[in-house]
Protein backbone atom coordinates (compact mmCIF):
# COMPACT_ATOMS: atom_id res chain seq x y z
CA UNK A 1 0.00 0.00 0.00
CA UNK A 2 1.08 3.53 -0.64
CA UNK A 3 1.90 5.64 2.43
CA UNK A 4 -0.64 8.28 1.45
CA UNK A 5 -3.45 5.75 1.15
CA UNK A 6 -2.43 4.12 4.40
CA UNK A 7 -2.49 7.52 6.16
CA UNK A 8 -5.98 8.26 4.82
CA UNK A 9 -7.28 4.85 5.93
CA UNK A 10 -5.72 5.32 9.37
CA UNK A 11 -7.27 8.79 9.65
CA UNK A 12 -10.71 7.45 8.70
CA UNK A 13 -10.51 4.52 11.12
CA UNK A 14 -9.26 6.66 14.01
CA UNK A 15 -11.96 9.29 13.36
CA UNK A 16 -14.64 6.61 13.31
CA UNK A 17 -13.25 5.11 16.51
CA UNK A 18 -13.29 8.51 18.22
CA UNK A 19 -16.90 9.13 17.20
CA UNK A 20 -17.93 5.69 18.46
CA UNK A 21 -16.13 6.36 21.75
CA UNK A 22 -17.89 9.71 22.25
CA UNK A 23 -21.26 8.20 21.36
CA UNK A 24 -20.70 5.29 23.75
CA UNK A 25 -19.76 7.55 26.64
CA UNK A 26 -22.81 9.78 26.11
CA UNK A 27 -25.09 6.73 25.77
CA UNK A 28 -23.84 5.18 29.00
CA UNK A 29 -24.12 8.49 30.86
CA UNK A 30 -27.75 8.91 29.79
CA UNK A 31 -28.50 5.30 30.80
CA UNK A 32 -26.96 5.95 34.22
CA UNK A 33 -29.03 9.12 34.66
CA UNK A 34 -32.23 7.29 33.69
CA UNK A 35 -31.46 4.49 36.15
CA UNK A 36 -30.90 7.05 38.89
CA UNK A 37 -34.22 8.73 38.07
CA UNK A 38 -36.03 5.38 38.21
CA UNK A 39 -34.67 4.81 41.72
CA UNK A 40 -35.79 8.26 42.83
CA UNK A 41 -32.33 9.79 42.97
CA UNK A 42 -31.32 13.14 41.53
CA UNK A 43 -28.59 12.71 38.88
CA UNK A 44 -27.27 16.24 39.49
CA UNK A 45 -26.41 15.38 43.11
CA UNK A 46 -23.83 12.90 41.85
CA UNK A 47 -21.65 15.80 40.69
CA UNK A 48 -21.83 17.60 44.04
CA UNK A 49 -21.04 14.57 46.22
CA UNK A 50 -17.97 15.07 48.38
CA UNK A 51 -15.00 12.83 47.75
CA UNK A 52 -12.91 13.14 50.92
CA UNK A 53 -10.23 10.60 49.98
CA UNK A 54 -9.48 11.77 46.44
CA UNK A 55 -6.30 13.62 47.37
CA UNK A 56 -5.11 10.69 49.46
CA UNK A 57 -5.73 8.29 46.59
CA UNK A 58 -3.87 10.43 44.04
CA UNK A 59 -1.05 11.13 46.45
CA UNK A 60 -0.46 7.48 47.26
CA UNK A 61 -0.79 6.50 43.59
CA UNK A 62 1.89 8.97 42.53
CA UNK A 63 4.07 8.15 45.54
CA UNK A 64 3.89 4.44 44.72
CA UNK A 65 4.66 5.11 41.06
CA UNK A 66 7.65 7.21 42.11
CA UNK A 67 8.94 4.44 44.36
CA UNK A 68 8.47 1.95 41.53
CA UNK A 69 10.40 4.21 39.18
CA UNK A 70 13.22 4.64 41.69
CA UNK A 71 13.35 0.89 42.32
CA UNK A 72 13.49 0.18 38.58
CA UNK A 73 16.36 2.66 38.23
CA UNK A 74 18.30 1.08 41.10
CA UNK A 75 17.80 -2.43 39.75
CA UNK A 76 18.83 -1.56 36.20
CA UNK A 77 21.87 0.48 37.27
CA UNK A 78 23.32 -1.65 40.03
CA UNK A 79 21.99 -5.19 39.63
CA UNK A 80 21.48 -5.67 35.91
CA UNK A 81 24.41 -3.46 34.85
CA UNK A 82 22.76 -1.10 32.37
CA UNK A 83 20.35 -3.67 30.95
CA UNK A 84 17.68 -1.43 29.45
CA UNK A 85 14.35 -3.17 29.29
CA UNK A 86 11.39 -0.78 29.14
CA UNK A 87 9.01 -3.50 30.29
CA UNK A 88 10.83 -3.60 33.62
CA UNK A 89 10.35 0.14 34.09
CA UNK A 90 6.64 0.04 33.27
CA UNK A 91 6.12 -3.02 35.45
CA UNK A 92 7.69 -1.42 38.50
CA UNK A 93 5.76 1.82 37.98
CA UNK A 94 2.49 -0.13 37.71
CA UNK A 95 3.28 -2.29 40.75
CA UNK A 96 4.21 0.76 42.83
CA UNK A 97 1.07 2.63 41.77
CA UNK A 98 -1.09 -0.41 42.46
CA UNK A 99 0.50 -0.79 45.88
CA UNK A 100 -0.31 2.85 46.61
CA UNK A 101 -3.94 2.34 45.62
CA UNK A 102 -4.21 -0.78 47.78
CA UNK A 103 -2.77 1.14 50.73
CA UNK A 104 -5.24 3.97 50.08
CA UNK A 105 -8.11 1.47 50.06
CA UNK A 106 -6.96 0.04 53.39
CA UNK A 107 -6.79 3.52 54.96
CA UNK A 108 -10.28 4.41 53.68
CA UNK A 109 -11.71 1.09 54.88
CA UNK A 110 -10.19 1.52 58.33
CA UNK A 111 -11.54 5.08 58.59
CA UNK A 112 -15.05 4.08 57.51
CA UNK A 113 -15.23 1.05 59.81
CA UNK A 114 -14.07 3.04 62.85
CA UNK A 115 -16.90 5.55 62.48
CA UNK A 116 -20.15 4.68 64.32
Amino acid sequence: MDKGVLAIVWLMVSSLGLLILIFGIRYLMSRENLAMLEKGMNPKEKVNRPAPYTNLKWGLLLLGAGFGLALAYIITQYMLHDYENPALWFAFIAMGGGGGLIYSYRIEKKELLDKP
